[in-house]
């Protein structure tokens, strides 16, 4: 027997998350994505993954690049979600109007976050629909500081202490 996949959708609405931009670049394109599904995987060596649907441009990217970076958006940063999640339309360019900078590779990262990586990728597993890549973060820039954009049960939160 088969789990519905809306009734996994539903049951994972409980899990809380926090919210990043996945970003690449190859052959003079950029393209990004809003992605829940990243973690750390080790400090030493320094290993990350995200899993990124297959059919997506940003996936073509991190498969022809071999790398990618990583913002973790700020609480109020949640347009920037929206945008690169797709859900807002007649943006032909999710980076248009939207201020980045670099580490060390091309991938560009979304100003006002609040941590970024730089990645190389080591291993990629296909998984369902999905690819989920592991990836030795080769820079990293920020100190835990300032509010994360949270999500869960497909609203976007503000923590408090």
């Amino acid at each position: 027997m088969t789990l519905d996949p809306e009734t996994l959708r539903r049951a994972m609405r409980a899990w809380t998350t926090g919210v990043t931009i996945v970003t690449a670049a190859h052959g003079g394109q950029r393209y990004g994505m809003t992605v829940n599904s990243f973690t750390s995987i080790s400090l030493d060596p320094p290993l990350i993954s995200v899993a990124l649907r297959r059919l997506t441009h940003t996936y073509t990217l991190v498969e022809q690049s071999g790398e990618f970076a990583v913002t973790i958006l700020s609480a109020n940063q949640d347009n920037l979600s929206e945008r690169f999640a797709g859900k807002i339309a007649d943006i032909a360019d999710r980076f248009a109007g939207v201020e980045t900078e670099r580490l060390l590779l091309e991938a560009p990262l979304i100003k006002g976050g609040v941590a970024y990586f730089n990645c190389r990728v080591v291993q990629s597993i296909p998984v369902g629909e999905n690819t989920l890549f592991i990836a030795e973060v080769i820079a990293a820039k920020g100190e835990g500081e300032g509010e994360p954009l949270v999500y869960h049960n497909r609203v976007y939160w503000k923590l408090t202490n």
